[in-house]
């Protein structure tokens, strides 16, 4: 292709493009007058630069509505965390209260093995009526346990932390007494 094909080309391709552009700009104003009612519009409402103005006010109130609707569940939500936090104060003040009333009641530490009942398992009860009575009370209930294990000094000599000699006991460390 020579010099003189190519500078037609670009002349001609040049025009294609303003023909297009005039095209679709004259389509635009048309459809915008032909969507507005012609006998009750003003001249500074009808075009297309009126008809693009109208696009942005509607999507910029479609946004605004969105942050409302946001921010109205935003704001029922810390409503709501707060009555559930108010709710837990006061069933945290109820609880309290009644441990409060409860006459002659008294938490008190101590130290005392449980014994080991038929299923092997450790009953604390009467460690925790031991606890109680040695601070002047008539009975008890465990409020807090300690277990450890017990090995034979032979099993720490031989440098072992366990073994089948050692054996769990557990001991009652707090009670609530009456």
């Amino acid at each position: 292709m020579g010099t003189k094909q190519a500078l037609k080309f670009c002349r001609t391709g040049s025009r294609a493009w303003r023909f297009a552009t005039v095209l679709v700009l004259t389509s635009a104003l048309a459809f915008a007058q032909d969507a507005a009612p012609s006998s009750e519009t003003r001249q500074e409402d009808t075009g297309f630069f009126a008809a693009v103005g109208r696009w942005f006010s509607q999507q910029s109130a479609n946004v605004n509505a969105t942050f409302k609707d946001a921010r109205q569940k935003v704001e029922g939500f810390s409503q709501d965390a707060g009555a559930a936090a108010k709710s837990t104060v006061d069933g945290a003040k109820d609880a309290a209260g009644a441990v409060a009333r409860i006459p002659n009641v008294r938490t008190v530490s101590g130290h005392e093995k449980c014994q080991v009942a038929p299923n092997g398992a450790p009953d604390c009860v009467a460690a925790a009526n031991a606890i109680c009575k040695t601070k002047g009370f008539d009975s008890g209930r465990s409020l807090d346990m300690t277990t450890a294990e017990i090995c034979p000094p032979k099993v720490w000599m031989a440098g072992r932390s366990t073994g089948p000699e050692c054996r769990t006991e557990t001991f009652v460390s707090r009670a609530v007494c009456q």
